[in-house]
């Protein structure tokens, strides 16, 4: 297994995963699927905090970070998405594309990273409470999908940022 940047080659993998989640499950609240032209747009547009997981040449999972919300007060938190193919997971493919990405979140100088989980993902939470996420609140009903409402559970991690990372620019120190 390999983990890199994404290219904008991925960009039909990437899809074909994120609409099968979208479609099957209710891990995301969305209905509406990707498109090969977004994706590769979002993949242009994060250049560094796209990142794909690899296997036998095929992209198995994919993870991501972005703003968390506008507005410079909240520039050093970013909210991260990561899915992984259903034969892919428990195979520690999550876990190396979470350590990759985190390690680029602390050079890109960002000190809290965010997971927006659906309370129907427990598999998701448990993931996120191993890798050190904890959970900071729960939406009650803020999603809709399927006939139903859903709960949002807020987990995060604060990030520890090392002097080359950029720690005097995160605290202002210096």
């Amino acid at each position: 297994m390999r983990v890199r940047p994404a290219r904008r080659g991925d960009a039909g993998a990437v899809c074909a995963l994120w609409n099968a989640v979208i479609r099957d499950t209710m891990i995301t609240f969305t209905t509406a699927e990707k498109t090969e032209a977004a994706l590769a747009g979002l993949i242009a547009e994060r250049a560094g905090a796209f990142l794909v997981a690899e296997t036998g040449g095929r992209v198995g999972g994919f993870a991501s970070f972005g703003a968390f919300r506008a507005g410079p007060g909240y520039a050093r938190t970013a909210e991260h998405t990561i899915m992984l193919a259903p034969e892919m997971r428990r195979l520690g493919m999550g876990r190396a594309l979470m350590e990759a990405l985190e390690q680029r979140a602390r050079r890109a100088g960002i000190h809290v990273l965010v997971g927006a989980i659906s309370s129907e993902n427990a598999g998701g939470i448990a993931f996120h409470r191993a890798l050190g996420f904890a959970q900071v609140g729960v939406m009650p009903q803020v999603g809709r999908k399927g006939g139903r409402w859903l709960d949002l559970v807020l987990m995060q991690k604060i990030l520890p940022v090392s002097r080359e990372d950029g720690a005097d620019r995160v605290h202002g120190a210096g």
